[in-house]
Order: structure tokens, then sequence, then C-alpha cells
């Protein structure tokens, strides 16, 4: 339906477990998948107007559902929904009784409540404190509240509310999605307020929590540690969508508990088999926060019975280092419980959450069944030989179907989804730009008067702003300049490419992407390379996994996670000339990228791909596979781990090497120590280039240093949170790094050996600004968009990054070079090389 099409999502804050910007899929009003069981009212002023008619762009009955009698500003007349089970509830859309331009009745406000178990009902409050809600201004438009926060219930009160006598009616949809944690309550000390010389106060309490306070401790509801939303590293900085700094963040003083902890509990809704909790946590340690050093959890079979006396214990492997707020994963080891207690032990004077959900699945009963949201049921005849009959028909039909299916999906998708990959940016009318979503929370729909209802949308479609021309690829490339689009293109060997005539030449449909398996671009490689390496047997070393010891989480994508790991007997496993730091008597630390047990065969095949690929690269400016463990799963690579972090961090924590640096011990570099850096990447990305590799996502956050400052390139930038804002995101579909990209890799989708080099020009540029800001920090995003139309109509009217007060001007020139509106006028890595070695002659 035209609201699925056209209800804008926000794509702004970082999410949690469910992401409340992309739960938002229709939960059956319009389309029946809510009985008319499940609708109930307080009254209803005609049959023709029960609550059964409260379904959103339907006409049935007299159009609505309508209270009885004109509505008094002091009465409470309410449309009841039961969900059938726990949904994390995002949206609410509402409508007028239009009755085929007959009604005039619609409700202007509406509060709601809501109840987890039919019995307890709670007033939502948004973030202000407001119950309100604004409805309608007419009968027939459609306007979409988003509730922040979200909902975690299974029944819901609409309440029309009136300053005035009014006829009321109300068609409503709903949208979210299945709350699978199954937490239904946690209890928990109070938050408190961080108060400190020089800084803001900070009030840590959890303020949407829907429970009970006494005596300084909450009960019997949920709040900010399950809205969706993690809190950001610098907890002090204040956003413009928080009411006051921390507000993400529930937190906790050491001196003010007796204990040294933080005990909570949590109940759920039903016996679940526990896998796993995952706990985000500050750990800015500069103001005294850090993530919990242990946590001990004892569990509950029923809620009834007695705590039992085994315990589950987790120690954490704290860091001085990194200040980045992170997700600890704290195994539950399949215990099973409807509800659990668990003392989260300091390692600082404070301890802040932001989110906690859990891994588990549910323990069914042979005669139970969870309730599910179920398609529309028919009735049919109640005769056995008939049912006989029809159930067998009608399972030949529906594996002939779901055959005819699966054919049409495989060849659709071979398709559309290269198509959508080739065009990650819709170009508007004769000019490059790019319409952007609205963040608002309101969005009046101007629908037709009721058009005919043809179809319904599929059951959970999710719901994004899509113009028809963003979705139709022949629509759009005739936007295009001449030449259309393409995949990443770096088969045409032209001079500002190949340094090597020995590189061979491919046709363009011989290039293929690898999806990492941490979502990040991995790298675009000529399929002729892949296809000789399927088929020849590399040799990589299978290492037993029982060796490698879990430290912590260094990031996570869409197919799996990277892991900071201590590989027991590494060094000797692997023999003399292993590309190995001097260990000093320390155990070695490795980076491991575990593909998730729920990934597809496709992310499954490119991930063993990218093994092979991987194994191919051996450059000592270039992360090294070191080994893997693929005889089982889960399917895993293991490359080396640089102590140094990544050149993004370590150079946003220097200044420039000074007397007052050396006089006050203030961690600091020298230009000749940046000029080194800047050799070292481009010698990596001339390795890369000398065998056709793209790769796609080139900046500081890839560029990882060892304890000598040797870099070495990798991908894991894209899965840290730390960097989520380098990233601009495509709704429902990629995620690109869109301020080191060049202007054809925005609007044409062509990622070649030169749009890596005008990557490489921006990374040059982050080095000499000390990665102090981000590259355009005065444009926004869709600024920066629009800027790439300027690259491309060539009027002199596009942005260039200015030179930085550390770079010398001939080494803006060569940043200039990079960013070259012609591709054939850029310079390439072999230039870049020689140039950059004449300014560090000791490189």
């Amino acid at each position: 339906m035209l609201l699925y099409l056209l209800l804008t999502i926000s794509l702004t804050n970082v999410h949690g477990q469910i992401d409340p910007a992309h739960c938002r899929y229709p939960l059956g009003m319009e389309d029946g998948r809510i009985k008319n069981d499940d609708i109930t009212a307080s009254s209803q002023w005609y049959e023709t107007t029960g609550p059964q008619y409260a379904r959103l762009n339907c006409e049935e009955g007299d159009g609505a559902w309508c209270p009885a009698g004109q509505l008094q500003p002091t009465d409470v007349q309410y449309l009841q929904l039961d969900l059938r089970q726990l949904i994390f509830l995002t949206v609410v859309a509402t409508q007028g009784r239009y009755a085929r331009n007959s009604g005039n009745e619609f409700a202007r406000k509406y509060r709601l409540e809501y109840s987890r178990d039919g019995h307890r009902w709670i007033s939502w409050r948004n973030r202000f404190g407001s119950e309100t809600i604004m409805g309608n201004i007419n009968t027939y438009d459609s306007v979409v509240r988003d509730l922040h926060p979200p909902i975690i219930t299974r029944f819901l009160r609409l309440i029309p509310v009136t300053d005035a006598i009014h006829t009321v009616c109300m068609r409503v949809e709903l949208f979210g999605c299945t709350w699978q944690d199954g937490l239904t309550a946690y209890s928990s000390p109070e938050g408190q307020t961080m108060m400190a010389p020089g800084y803001p106060i900070t009030p840590l309490n959890d303020s949407t929590y829907d429970g009970a306070l006494e005596r300084r401790k909450l009960s019997g509801g949920l709040g900010q540690l399950t809205d969706g939303v993690i809190g950001q590293d610098d907890f002090v900085q204040r956003r413009l969508d928080r009411l006051w700094p921390g507000y993400d963040y529930v937190g906790w003083r050491n001196d003010s508990l007796g204990p040294g902890y933080v005990e909570m509990e949590f109940q759920f809704d039903r016996q679940r088999n526990f896998t796993s909790m995952k706990v985000h946590s500050n750990n800015m340690f500069s103001r005294g926060v850090k993530i919990f050093a242990s946590v001990s959890c004892v569990f509950k079979l029923h809620l009834i019975s007695e705590w039992e006396a085994e315990r589950v214990e987790f120690h954490t492997v704290l860091d001085d280092r990194n200040p980045s707020a992170r997700y600890v994963t704290v195994p539950l080891k399949h215990r099973s419980a409807t509800a659990l207690c668990c003392r989260f032990y300091f390692a600082d004077t404070w301890m802040m959450f932001s989110e906690i959900s859990f891994q588990s699945a549910t323990n069914v009963l042979p005669t139970q069944r969870p309730p599910v949201l179920t398609p529309p049921s028919y009735e049919v005849n109640k005769n056995p030989a008939f049912l006989h009959t029809s159930i067998l028909i009608g399972c030949l039909v529906t594996i002939i179907l779901l055959l005819v299916v699966i054919i049409f999906l495989i060849l659709w998708c071979q398709y559309v989804c290269k198509v959508l990959e080739k065009a990650p940016r819709r170009i508007l009318k004769e000019e490059v730009t790019v319409r952007l979503s609205s963040s608002s929370d309101t969005i009046i729909l101007q629908t037709p008067p009721v058009p005919p209802r043809l179809s319904l949308d599929p059951p959970y479609e999710r719901i994004f702003l899509l113009d028809p021309q963003y979705q139709d690829p022949a629509a759009l490339r005739n936007k295009l300049p001449d030449g259309g689009y393409a995949e990443p293109d770096v088969t045409l060997c032209t001079p500002h490419q190949c340094f090597q005539s020995s590189v061979p030449h491919y046709a363009e449909t011989d290039i293929i992407s690898l999806q990492g398996v941490t979502g990040s671009n991995m790298y675009a490689v000529p399929a002729l390379t892949v296809d000789s390496l399927t088929r020849k047997d590399i040799s990589v070393a299978e290492f037993p996994r029982e060796r490698l010891l879990f430290r912590e989480k260094l990031g996570e994508g869409q197919f799996g996670e990277v892991h900071l790991c201590e590989a027991e007997g590494l060094a000797e496993f692997l023999g003399e000339g292993a590309p190995l730091p001097e260990q000093d008597g320390r155990p070695v630390l490795v980076a491991v990228k575990q593909l998730r047990a729920d990934a597809t065969s496709n992310a499954r095949n490119d991930f063993l791909k990218e093994i092979k690929v991987m194994s191919r690269l051996n450059n000592p400016n270039i992360i090294q596979l070191l080994c893997v463990c693929v005889s089982s799963d889960p399917l895993c690579m293991v490359t080396e781990y640089m102590e140094n972090g990544d050149l993004n961090m370590f150079l946003s924590q220097r200044e420039i090497e000074s007397t007052l640096t050396h006089a006050n011990n203030i961690p600091s570099v020298s230009i000749a120590d940046l000029l080194h850096m800047s050799v070292q990447i481009s010698s990596g990305m001339k390795y890369l280039a000398s065998l056709n590799f793209v790769h796609r996502d080139l900046a500081t956050r890839n560029c990882l240093l060892d304890r000598h400052l040797t870099i070495k390139i990798s991908d894991f930038g894209m899965s840290r949170n730390l960097y989520s804002s380098d990233y601009y995101r495509i709704q429902g579909r990629a995620v690109l790094p869109i301020r080191w990209m060049a202007w054809e890799s925005i609007l044409l989708g062509k990622f070649t050996t030169a749009s890596d080099v005008w990557a490489f020009g921006v990374t040059l540029w982050e080095i000499f600004t000390l990665c102090k800001e981000q590259p355009y920090s005065l444009l926004s995003d869709e600024q920066v968009i629009e800027n790439t139309g300027e690259f491309f109509r060539n009027q002199g009217r596009q942005i260039f990054l200015s030179a930085p007060p550390l770079c010398p001007s001939s080494l803006f020139e060569l940043m200039m070079r990079c960013w070259s509106r012609d591709i054939a006028d850029r310079t390439t890595f072999h230039r870049l090389y020689q140039a950059l070695r004449t300014f560090a002659p000791h490189s």
C-alpha cells in the first residue's frame, strides 16, 4: 500500500539488538493478520462502527471505529488490540472516518496505554514526559507517528483525546517487530548523577523506565536498557536528539553501592535456554568509567521456585587503551530459566550500561505453542474425504508453485540485485543530486481519498521511503552521464591504473565483489583470479580452534564478528619467518574474523573465497592472513593484530612534535613520522593495484599500526561502532564511506584503482590534520553528495578539502592530483609512492 512505500525512517541512531529505525513492519491491522477477535473497544456507536472496522485504509462497515456518543474531555474511551505476542512497537499510523466521502470524524489527539500481561496497564510518555500524541487533521490522510521511546508490549489501547465535545472515529495500523528477547522486566538500583569539576552534570538515571521506583530501586519494568539505542563513546558529549549528556546510559558509582557490584534481575515471558547475554558498556576510563570486571549469574527455572545454587561466572579483559564503548558478550552456557539474577562487579569508579540483550531459545512443551501473527485463514468443507483430497491437491499445487517461485527468484535476483548494487544513489532530473529521507517523527501522507484496494502488501514488508524512479534501474540509468554505470571496473588496464605490462586484461563482466564478513566492502577482484584460486588448492594452515582464547569483540557486521583472541603456541605453529610482532614473552594476539552460524550460503562461499584471496596477499603493508579454522563451524580466519590500533585513533590522540610536547610529555608525532606513514600506505596500495585489487574503503580507520609505527592496510573499519558516522546508509541497501569516495563511485557506482587514488588523497588529508576532524566536516551528508554533482557538472563550483596547516604546499598539490575530476588525469599509486619517498627519503 501507499503507506508502506511512503513512511520515512530515520537512520541516524546507532542501534542495539533491535534497531528502531528498521523495526518498522506492519503488524496486520490493514491486511487482516490481526483478527477481529483480537480487536475490542470500551464502546461503539453502532454495530457498523465496531472495533473490527478500525483498520487503516479500509472502508468496511461505516468506515472506522467510533466510540459511543460524543466524546467529553474527561471521557476515557479506548480501542484495544491484542497482538498475541510481545512486540517491539515503534510506529503508530492513524486515520479518521472517510466512509466514501460521507464521514467527517477524526481524532485530533490520542494517547496510548499498554500492557505486557493484560493486567498492569502503563501510560506511554515520550522522552519529554508528554502523554499526548497529535493525531489527524482530516478524515482521509494517514498520519504516522514514531514512538520515542518505543514500546515493548502485547496489549495496546488507543485512547482518543479531545479539548471540547466532539464525535471521534479512528482507523489505525501499528508497526514494529517481534520482541525476540522475551524479556518482560528488569530490576536494578536507581541510576545516579555524575558531577565532576569542569564537566556538565550528567544524570545517569533510567528516565524511560515503566516499572516502579521504591527506595532507590527499580522493579517490574523496562526502560532505556531495552530501547534499541546504544550510548556513544563520549557520553558527556551532548547530541541534538538527546535531552542531556549521558541520556542513553544508566550508571552507578562504586562507592555508593556497598557490595562493590550492581545486582540486576531479569524476568522473561517463558522458560528459555540462554546462550549469552550482551551488555553495551561505556569504557571512557579518563572519566573513571570502565566495563565491568566480572559478572556472576544465578538462574531460576520458574518464577515461584528458588534460585539455583550453580552460578555462571565470566571475567572480562579490561582495556586502558581504547576508550570506545562496546558490547561485552557473556556466555550463559545454555542454562534454562525464566529468570536470572546477575551481579556486575566494578572495575573503576563508575559502571555505565546503555543496552542489555539476551540470546536464547524458548523451551516449549509439546502441547504448547507460543502465539504468533498468522496470515488470514479460510473456511473449508468439513467432509473428511473432501479434506484429504483437498490437502493432497493443495500440497501438489504448493510444491509446484514453490518451484516456480524459487526459479523466478533466482533469475530475478541475479538481474535485479546486480542492478541495484550498481545504483547506490538516485540522480534527480538533469542534475546529479540526491533527495534524502526526512528524519522527522511526523509524516502526513496525502493519500487520494480511499483508492480501491487492488492488492495487499506481503506480510512483514519493511516500510521505506522509496520513490518509483528510485526503484527503477532503467529510469536511473537514463539520468546518468553517457557511459552508464558499472560494477567495480578494475579491468580496464589504462595508464592511470596499471603499472606493469604483465597485468592481465579482463572484460568488465568478469569482475566480482566479495562482501566481507564484517560487512565491509572487502576487495573487488577479477573473477578469473578467484576462479583460479577456487580450482587450485591454496594451502592455508588449519589452526586448532581450542587454542584461540577470546579476549574481546573488536567489531561486528552483517555476516560475522571480529574478535581479539590470544593464540596459544601460534609462533611455533607457523614456524620461522612467521609475520608476527616481537612478543617479549607476552601472548600472541590475533584478530579472528568469524562467520555467523546463521550466515547465508552465499556469505559462506564469499567467506571461503575471501580466505583464498587473502592468502594470496603478501606485502609488509597489508594485513596478513596467518591461518584458518574451517574444518568445522563456525568458519574463522586468523589475521595479524596491531597493538597500536588504527591510525585514526592513534593520530587523534597526539599533537605535532614540538618543544612544548617534549617538555610536558604530551604524546606527539613528527612531520617525518606522518610522511613515513604516507609512504607505507602508498606502498601497500601500489601492491594491491598491481594485482588489480580495488580496496573501496581506504581511510585512516582501516590502517593499523604496530609498536614500530609499521602500517598495515585492513578492512575492519566498517565493523566498528566507533566509525559508524563515517558511513552513509542508503535505505535498506548499501553503507558507503561517501566522504572518502570519488564522485564517479557515488554517482555511477564505478570503483577503480583511480577511485582508490581519490580515497588515498583524503587519507593523506586525514593524516596531516592528525585526524582531528572528519573530511568535509562543515558539510552534511546531503551536501557531500550534492558536491559530487558539482564535480560531474565541472562548472567550477565543486568544493575541495582545504590544505591542512601542517601540509607542505607541494604535498597538497599531490593531494589535488588525487582529486582530479577526470580519471585519466589522476596520478597513480606508483607515482604517489615515488613522490612521497622524495619527501621522506629515509622511508
